[in-house]
């Protein structure tokens, strides 16, 4: 395939109202949910992408039910614990972009050490947005230049500059060529509100647990025929 993307990024979404229209308990469309990370990793693999950007836990989720919030920490953890040695094995390197400070230490101790055992592994960059927020992100960057960077210099920046500063930059991530989302929303939600100016967007009304390999191909065939012209 020609024209293939270098980095995809994927809003998750709709787990819950899968669960819901099937009469699931609790909270088992979160569950199958992030048993398809695996399954995009491989797609990836399958079709060489080097870069894929998840959102998989954004800051204004840190709103929801304590309940929910300790069950989603709690699929966190499994997979940094479980499914990490799958994804060493082929090749993942794995890190994470966000806010981390509102995490709990466990949490961001088992990302460290997914981040540290995977760092020089080079067949696909999975990247998991956790505790993620775009306007978040742009603030950091923001706070970052001001710690470093004197009135004239600030005047001088450019787009280039300011991005070395992103989240994404300090991992080497380029912007994504291909945003989908899954679930049937049109909006990005706040993800990746700096990088995503230019990106190819997909809005499918499948829920993420029903999301498959076959349509994640048939958008990536759509992507090929587009002409993108980067605001030129």
């Amino acid at each position: 395939m020609e024209n293939k993307p270098k980095c995809v990024a994927i809003i998750m979404d709709g787990n819950r109202r899968w669960g819901k229209e099937k009469n699931l308990q609790g909270f088992e469309g979160h569950e199958r949910g992030y048993d398809k990370i695996k399954e995009v990793a491989d797609w990836c693999l399958k079709e060489e992408i080097p870069n894929v950007i998840l959102y998989a836990f954004s800051i204004e989720n840190w709103q929801r039910a304590e309940n929910e919030v300790s069950y989603l920490m709690s699929l966190f953890k499994l997979f940094f614990k479980e499914d990490l040695d799958t994804l060493k094995e082929r090749g993942v390197r794995v890190s994470c972009i966000g806010d981390l400070s509102l995490a709990l230490d466990d949490v961001r101790t088992l990302i460290e050490k997914a981040e540290k055992e995977t760092a020089n592994l080079k067949k696909l960059h999975l990247i998991i947005a956790f505790s993620y927020g775009g306007r978040r992100e742009i603030l950091s960057a923001v706070k970052e230049i001001l710690k470093i960077k004197d009135k004239k210099e600030a005047e001088n920046l450019t787009e280039e500059d300011f991005s070395k500063f992103l989240w994404t930059n300090n991992i080497g991530v380029p912007d994504p060529d291909l945003i989908i989302r899954t679930s049937g929303e049109m909006r990005l939600s706040n993800f990746l509100a700096w990088q995503s100016v230019y990106s190819e967007l997909f809005f499918t009304k499948t829920y993420w647990p029903d999301f498959d390999y076959e349509e994640f191909k048939k958008i990536l065939g759509e992507f090929s025929l587009r002409q993108r012209r980067l605001g030129k």
